[in-house]
């Protein structure tokens, strides 16, 4: 399994332009579900606004024809040219992994 841990600061100014930033990320969250290999995502806003989005795919494979993707990577140059103050991406293998849940 491949781990994307993607971190991100939105510019002061992108606050006013909120509502067209979240139209690109529910655009770009319906896309990564089509793509083979897709596990799953979520994504999390801390107190001090940092943005932090996990997505896990089955394969290295999967994740680059992900970052590859012709939408994806517009979502990507848009980001950084009107939304981004900074951001992080990791890119993990999975080394190991322990589950519980209580029926």
């Amino acid at each position: 399994m491949i781990i994307t841990v993607f971190r991100t600061r939105l510019l002061p100014e992108a606050t006013e332009a909120q509502s067209e930033y979240m139209q690109w990320a529910q655009r770009m969250s319906n896309l990564a579900v089509t793509m083979p290999g897709y596990v799953s995502h979520k994504g999390f806003v801390a107190e001090d606004g940092e943005r932090l989005t996990l997505v896990e795919f089955e394969s290295e494979e999967g994740q680059h024809a992900w970052s590859v993707h012709p939408e994806h990577r517009e979502a990507k140059k848009n980001g950084r040219q009107r939304f981004y103050a900074e951001y992080r991406v990791q890119v993990c293998n999975l080394v190991r992994e322990s589950k519980f849940k209580r029926d």
